[in-house]
C-alpha cells in the first residue's frame, strides 16, 4: 500500500492535486516498504528532523539507492561541479552558506535585498507593460518565468546585454528537471550538458572579470572574498552561482504561479488585495503553506540509527520529507485545506526549516509580494482559461507549466 501511494505521488495524473494523497500517507506517519525510502508525512516529525543534527543532506552518506525513484541527479553532479552547499553537510555546508551570505543578507549586507525593492518593480511593471492580448495570456511564459531570471541576473552582476543568454540557459536548465516522457532522453541530455557547460564557461570568465575589476554586485563580492578571512574556490564560487540560478529561479517562479492560481481560485481574497498592498506579506506566508514551491526533500539520510514515532530508520536509508504534507497537518493547522490569509501563527515549512532553511527566502518574499500586488491591481476582472492547468512533470519542484489567463485590461 504504501509504494502505492509513493508511485500515485509521482504519477504526473495526480500533479494537480496530490493534496488528497498527503492526506492518506499520513495516516502512517512513518512510510516504509521494505524497499523503498521512509517517507516522513506529519508537521512535528518533519520540523524536528529538519534540526537534527543526525541528518544528512549528503549523497555520498545514503547506504543505497534502490528502490527511490528519486534518489538520483541533482545540479552538481550534472555540472562536473562540487555539490553545492545545498547538498553539504556541516561543517562544509556552514562555510560555503556564510561565506555565500555575507554579500547577500544580514548581518554583513542588511539592505541587499530591500535595496533592490525599486528594481524588482521597475522590473514588474515592464513584464506587465508588455503582457499583450489581454484576452489570452501565459502568466508562467511572460511573467513568473522571465521576472526571477531577470532579478537574479541583476542580483549577480551579469550585464544586461548578456540577459538574454542567461534566460535561455535558464529555460533549458529548468526543462531538465521536467522528465517529459514524449522528449528524446538522449536529446534532451545533450541540450543540458550543453547548456551547463556554456553557463559554466561563461561564469568562470565572468568570474574572472570580477576578480580583476570587481563592482557592488554579489558576484564581484564572491570573488572577492570582500570582508571575509576566506574565500572560495572557482569551483565552489561556479557551484553557488549555479545553485542561486537554478533553485532559486524555480521556487520563485512556482511560488509566484501558484500564488495567482490559488488567488484566481479566491477571487474574494484577490479583490482584498487589490484594495489593501498591507494584505500581500501574510498572504504569501500563507501561500507558502497551502502551495509549497517545494513538495518534498527527497535527498535526506540518517548518519546513525533513528526512531521516529518508534519506528527505527537504519543508518544510510534514504528519507522523504513531505512538506507540503505537514503543512495540511490537521494536528498543527486548524481547517488546513482552507486558503487563509488571516490565518494566525503560520509557522508554515514552505522555505524549509535549520540550516538548509532556503538561502533566498527574503528576496523570494519579495519578489512574491510585488508580483502578486502588482498583479491584482492591474489586472481588471482576470479569470481562468483552464483550471486546472498543466502542471509540469516534476514532483518535487511542482507548479503549473502554464497558467492561461484572460482579463479585461491591463491597467495603466
Amino acid at each position: 500500500m504504501t509504494h502505492g501511494i509513493l508511485s500515485e505521488i509521482l504519477d504526473y495524473a495526480n500533479r494537480a492535486n496530490p493534496y488528497p494523497l498527503y492526506e492518506e500517507l499520513r495516516k502512517t506517519p512513518v512510510f516504509h516498504d521494505g524497499n523503498g525510502p521512509y517517507v516522513i508525512s506529519t508537521y512535528y516529525e518533519i520540523q524536528s528532523l529538519l534540526h537534527d543534527p543526525r541528518l544528512s543532506s549528503d549523497a555520498r552518506n545514503l547506504a543505497a539507492t534502490a528502490g527511490d525513484p528519486l534518489a538520483e541527479g541533482g545540479e552538481g553532479e550534472a555540472m562536473a561541479l562540487p555539490p553545492s552547499f545545498l547538498k553539504l553537510d556541516p561543517p562544509e555546508h556552514d562555510r560555503l552558506r556564510r561565506m555565500a551570505n555575507q554579500p547577500f543578507g544580514p548581518p554583513h549586507s542588511p539592505r541587499r535585498v530591500d535595496g533592490m525593492r525599486d528594481d524588482l518593480r521597475s522590473i514588474v511593471t515592464g513584464l506587465i507593460d508588455n503582457l499583450g492580448d489581454p484576452g489570452r495570456i501565459d502568466l508562467v511564459d511572460q511573467f513568473a518565468y522571465p521576472f526571477p531570471v531577470t532579478v537574479i541576473c541583476r542580483l549577480l552582476g551579469v550585464p544586461r546585454e548578456d540577459e538574454p543568454r542567461f534566460h535561455a540557459w535558464a529555460d533549458t536548465l529548468a526543462a531538465s528537471l521536467d522528465p517529459d516522457p514524449d522528449a528524446d532522453p538522449a536529446e534532451r541530455q545533450r541540450k543540458t550538458h550543453d547548456s551547463r557547460m556554456e553557463l559554466g564557461m561563461y561564469l568562470a570568465g565572468l568570474i574572472e572579470e570580477r576578480r580583476k575589476q570587481p563592482g557592488d554586485d554579489m558576484l564581484s563580492q564572491l570573488a572577492v572574498g570582500q570582508g571575509q578571512s576566506e574565500s572560495m574556490s572557482t569551483m565552489e564560487l561556479l557551484s553557488t552561482a549555479a545553485l542561486l540560478l537554478i533553485a532559486g529561479h524555480e521556487t520563485t517562479v512556482n511560488l509566484i504561479t501558484n500564488g495567482m492560481l490559488t488567488l484566481l481560485r479566491n477571487p474574494d481574497v484577490l479583490e482584498r488585495l487589490r484594495r489593501d498592498p498591507a494584505l500581500a506579506a501574510p498572504l504569501v506566508e500563507e501561500l507558502l503553506r497551502f502551495e509549497p514551491p517545494v513538495q518534498l526533500l527527497p535527498q535526506r539520510t540518517p548518519l546513525v540509527d533513528i526512531e521516529v514515532r518508534g519506528v527505527t530508520i537504519p543508518k544510510g536509508s534514504s528519507m522523504w520529507l513531505i512538506l507540503a504534507s505537514g503543512n495540511r497537518d490537521p494536528q498543527r493547522f486548524e481547517n488546513p485545506d482552507r486558503f487563509d490569509p488571516d490565518r494566525p501563527d503560520i509557522q508554515h515549512l514552505g522555505l524549509g526549516s535549520g540550516i538548509h532553511s532556503c538561502f533566498g527566502a527574503p528576496l523570494a518574499r519579495l519578489e512574491a509580494q510585488l508580483a502578486l500586488t502588482e498583479l491584482a491591481r492591474r489586472l481588471r476582472n482576470p479569470r481562468l482559461l483552464e483550471d486546472p492547468p498543466p502542471y509540469r512533470q516534476n514532483a518535487v519542484l511542482r507548479g503549473p507549466r502554464h497558467l492561461h489567463i484572460a482579463c479585461d485590461e491591463v491597467r495603466a
